[in-house]
């Protein structure tokens, strides 16, 4: 153990007995109950950024400096992604042409998703390889991004895919650097750094990620759980294959059990309603159940799919052409039923048997005419579609169940026992967001992707990962719930300078004894990881972006349980031509900084005619001043106007330093 990680360590656990020791005491001793509604969000707030904090530190607690790679070794087969929709052709051409000279021998692609004739023209003209969507996709879900490259994973053979995005522009020994790790053969993904060459040493959109494309997933790596960051990054085939085919295999069984199910519960229920002189209609339904249950057995026995569901339906069949001639009156009122319930339909991102579980349990339980059911049953088993005709391609091996593939990808790719590395160096440069419109919209989509993976596949849920491994995938979906703090944040100070109303019993010397120690040494903690990387603007931004938090998670939500839309939005690559301030962009951080300011000047009134007390209202003067600094990153980005000349390009972006 080195001496630096000896001490993030032990600031780790200063941290945890600290921030458990106030947390504690709050909730036990502090909380002022009488004004319940501001004081207990604020001890839940305070909650949240503890358990922030405590998984922080956790991450930290093994956080791996790798050094200098293995060397590379020779032979191996590489496709060069870079994918593109929309971008400029010149800007795709920039990367491409300097995807063809990395030094180690490999194939370069566009993945053109816009299928443009120009993009396909410059391309060919260089000798440069496009792939566009192929034809199966015509009229099928597209999946954004994930979409373009499963469709590319089928169109070549390299045993190792380097993926880019079209404003990543690679250095010529980015393979050399990285293809050594995988000499291990349990070796999934080497994931490398982004950093944006158009941003200024003051970084006033916080587009770099120093803290995060460094500490956080070396310590992430350490307890082999640093994920794909969509770009940058170097993966194995076999692994994506591998993983398209498991999915593809257990949705398919989740699917086919889920049917065969709740096709016994309807066939029951149809057979309850007989009468006793019914022989032959009983005599069919037994016949099915008898079906469905063999049906299960040859499952569990490990008989293929498709040869199981495609008996059982032989049979059906069969069965219900006796039945048509006992019931046939009864038919379309059953089917209209059926219809209402919508047994076929269904979202659901990348599930193969997207059946309502609420018109599932409908189904189970309403009466069923004898041929009503046994077609209901029929209707059930062809929803699970074994050939994925509903999709542009069986497989799947880059996840399509949420708007950003990246993290889904990689959680699965754990979940199957594959390992991943964090290799922290600089080895790319691309283009950040210039303007804020541009750099929200790119904020929301990640956050959106993130919450999306936790709604649909909960890393605290997914028995496969180990416990280190959900919590460091957690973690990270953690964070964007700082949206919803950070109302309380604001509110509780303004609260009590505007109208005297504590959230705790006492602003008192035990209060500040068990506060401040937890708060110096958290901030140490940061510090000490950070190893000289700036990280005040991240600090910022988690706070300042509190409504494109909050929207992620609604949003999210309302796409994941409530079935509305959720569109994918490509980050521009070029500076948008309107030169106007945007103040209309961050009105709700307008707001907020005009409420904490109002809240101070009346606070000083209130001190000043004798309704308040000293050490309250200075201490919640600093609080508002402390908002304050925080959402001052706002104002420098609405007026932030571009990166200027090319000299202003820090030297690591020329030099290859690492990050």
């Amino acid at each position: 153990m080195t001496r630096r990680l000896l001490l993030i360590r032990t600031i780790v656990l200063l941290t945890t007995i600290l921030g458990l020791n106030y947390i504690v005491w709050r909730w036990l001793f502090s909380v002022n109950w009488p004004a319940w509604w501001i004081a207990v969000p604020l001890v839940i707030a305070e909650t949240y950024s503890l358990i922030d904090s405590l998984l922080f530190g956790l991450g930290m607690w093994r956080l791996k400096e790798r050094g200098d790679p293995p060397p590379a070794p020779e032979g191996r087969t590489v496709d060069v992604f870079i994918t593109t929709y929309n971008e400029p052709i010149e800007l795709v051409m920039t990367t491409a042409r300097a995807a063809k000279e990395i030094r180690y021998p490999h194939r370069t692609w566009i993945l053109d998703d816009g299928n443009r004739p120009e993009m396909r023209a410059a391309a060919e003209a260089e000798g440069i390889g496009i792939i566009t969507r192929s034809a199966d996709w015509v009229g099928m879900p597209r999946h954004a991004k994930a979409g373009n490259l499963n469709n590319a994973l089928l169109a070549t053979e390299g045993e190792f895919l380097l993926i880019l995005d079209a404003d990543q522009i690679p250095k010529p020994e980015i393979l050399d650097r990285t293809l050594g790790y995988f000499t291990d053969e349990q070796m999934a993904l080497v994931q490398t750094p982004q950093w944006f060459v158009n941003v200024p040493e003051s970084d006033p959109l916080g587009s770099q990620a120093p803290l995060f494309y460094g500490p956080i997933q070396q310590g992430k790596d350490g307890w082999n759980a640093a994920f794909f960051c969509g770009s940058n990054a170097v993966i194995r085939r076999e692994a994506l294959m591998q993983l398209g085919v498991s999915r593809y295999a257990s949705e398919v069984e989740i699917g086919v059990h889920k049917a065969l199910r709740t096709a016994k519960k309807v066939i029951r229920e149809a057979r309850k309603q007989l009468s006793p002189d019914e022989t032959l209609v009983r005599d069919a339904l037994d016949a099915i159940l008898l079906d469905i249950g063999r049906a299960r057995k040859e499952l569990a026995e490990g008989e293929a799919l498709f040869d199981v569901t495609y008996r059982f339906q032989q049979r059906l069949t069969g069965i219900r052409r006796e039945l048509v001639r006992a019931d046939l009156e009864a038919v379309q009122a059953d089917l209209a039923v059926v219809a209402e319930l919508g047994v076929l339909g269904g979202e659901g991102g990348d599930s193969l048997a997207t059946i309502s579980d609420e018109a599932l349990d409908q189904m189970a339980h309403r009466d069923w005419s004898p041929l009503g059911a046994v077609e209901t049953v029929q209707a059930l088993v062809n929803a699970v579609d074994v050939d994925r005709g509903g999709e542009a391609q069986p497989i799947m091996p880059l996840a399509t169940i949420s708007v950003t593939e990246d993290m889904a990808t990689c959680m699965r790719l754990h979940g199957l026992g594959w390992r991943t590395a964090y290799h922290d160096e600089v080895l790319a440069v691309g283009l950040a967001p210039e303007d804020l419109q541009t750099m929200l919209t790119q904020r929301l989509r990640w956050a959106q992707g993130t919450v999306q993976v936790l709604f649909r596949e909960n890393p605290l849920t997914q028995k496969r990962l180990s416990w280190a491994q959900r919590l460091m995938y957690f973690a990270t979906m953690w964070s964007y719930l700082s949206g919803f703090a950070a109302i309380v944040y604001i509110a509780a100070p303004v609260v009590y300078l505007t109208i005297g109303v504590l959230p705790v019993q006492a602003i008192s010397t035990e209060f500040f004894i068990r506060l401040v120690p937890f708060l110096v040494v958290n901030q140490l903690l940061f510090f000490v990881v950070a190893a000289g990387r700036p990280t005040w603007r991240g600090q910022q931004y988690s706070l300042a972006l509190f409504p494109v938090w909050i929207k992620s998670f609604t949003s999210a939500f309302g796409n994941v349980f409530l079935g509305r839309s959720l569109d994918f939005a490509v980050t521009p690559k070029t500076k948008r031509a309107d030169e106007s301030l945007r103040w209309d962009l961050v009105r709700p951080q307008l707001w907020a900084m005009g409420l904490l300011a109002a809240g101070a000047v009346i606070g000083v009134v209130r001190l000043a005619v004798g309704q308040a007390t000293w050490l309250g209202t200075v201490f919640n003067i600093v609080w508002v001043v402390f908002d304050l600094v925080i959402f001052s990153v706002i104002i420098q980005a609405v007026r932030y106007r571009g990166f200027g000349d090319a000299a202003d390009v820090p030297e690591v972006a020329r030099g290859g330093a690492s990050s």
